[in-house]
């Protein structure tokens, strides 16, 4: 994909940006086109399969809530920012129930306007002071780093040097969700963290209730 120039969060009512990805884990590509006139889609953008988060939330979306959504007649797609040769790799190693595409520049999630804060020196400040414990598996609610490094721990993940170059390039990326009409055009967003970048919204997800009822709007 082109390079695409840092812009406001795509709103209800616009037309959502195309893009073609290659898939995960199998090969091929997929294209926002190829839901046009056929199904809505949710679009799941996540930072990559280093984020802890974003695995557990890619996870649900496979469990439970990808199921809800497709009985409303809404199809889903993860998007994540791992390289593609990585991204393949681990998930025939940890198959997933949920259709995924890779985009290792998260150019897709830049076309969207997910913002990517910068590193501020206040903004890091409240990332190491700001208590958070997004999946409520903590014991306690740590700074971001410290939580995301906790959650690692539980899970028994071990980072590859592959997960530490798509941290590297990726961060400090923010994750959305955009629910998409089967006419190509974006009826609600989900941000992480709002519009304010809220560093004690990170790591969260909207909730499958807040999902089901936004594709139940869809009137679909």
């Amino acid at each position: 994909m082109a390079t695409v120039e840092p812009r406001p969060p795509v709103q209800p009512g616009e037309r959502a940006p195309d893009f073609t990805l290659p898939t995960v884990p199998e090969e091929g590509f997929v294209s926002l086109a190829d839901y046009r006139g056929k199904s809505p889609v949710l679009l799941a953008m996540f930072r990559g399969i280093y984020c802890p988060f974003c695995r557990r939330n890619m996870a649900q979306l496979a469990l439970t809530t990808g199921a809800k959504l497709q009985a409303e007649g809404v199809e889903t797609l993860g998007i994540i920012g791992s390289s593609l040769e990585h991204a393949r790799r681990y998930f025939r190693y940890h198959p997933i129930r949920l259709p995924l595409a890779a985009d290792p520049e998260v150019v897709t999630h830049r076309a969207y306007g997910l913002p990517k804060p910068p590193r501020t020196p206040e903004r890091i400040q409240l990332l190491q002071s700001v208590r958070i414990n997004p999946t409520g598996e903590l014991s306690e609610p740590l700074p971001l780093f410290e939580a995301s490094d906790a959650l690692d721990r539980l899970e028994g993940f071990v980072p590859t040097e592959a997960d530490r170059a798509d941290k590297q390039r990726v961060n400090p990326q923010l994750i959305g969700l955009f629910l998409v009409d089967r006419n190509g055009v974006v009826r609600w967003t989900y941000i992480e963290g709002g519009a304010k970048h809220d560093v004690a919204g990170m790591g969260k997800f909207a909730t499958g209730e807040e999902l089901l009822a936004a594709a139940q709007a869809l009137g679909t």
